[in-house]
């Protein structure tokens, strides 16, 4: 059976490479998914009290769930019916190796490109990143 990581952060280049994924599982024997995705921690600012910095994080959280929810179901409407779910906090490129290496897939699927922070929009900066950190097959879908 073959077991892959796909790195899903909602973007439309996320979602085709759970497309991607899908198609494979057609043509392999079996399919393991893990659908994972990675946030930067909550930004600290030195006024904000506890209390505050707590709320953000709870709300940090909620959207990674909600995100990871429906790609979820996204992977299920495109024929991933073993697929589970995970969320790290951190460096995306170095977090998706490392829960890949955790999880010990065969080989990682993402996207060209997400939706991160400006300095993430540089063409596939991430995906670059993790071919180079990975010990194991990325396959980088546009």
């Amino acid at each position: 059976m073959l077991k892959l990581l796909i790195a899903v952060d909602g973007s439309d280049h996320a979602g085709h490479a759970t497309h991607v994924a899908a198609r494979l599982r057609q043509e392999s024997r079996g399919l393991k998914a893990i659908l994972l995705n990675v946030r930067e921690p909550a930004p600290y600012f030195g006024d904000l009290p506890p209390p505050d910095l707590e709320l953000v994080e709870r709300r940090l959280e909620a959207d990674q769930s909600a995100l990871l929810e429906a790609a979820l179901t996204h992977a299920r409407l495109a024929g991933l019916d073993e697929v589970t779910t995970r969320s790290a906090v951190g460096e995306a490129a170095q977090e998706i190796v490392r829960v890949a290496s955790d999880e010990g897939v065969d080989f990682i699927v993402m996207g060209t490109r997400g939706r991160g922070r400006v300095a993430g929009l540089l063409i596939g900066s991430v995906a670059q990143r993790v071919v180079h950190l990975a010990p194991m097959p990325v396959l980088v879908c546009k």
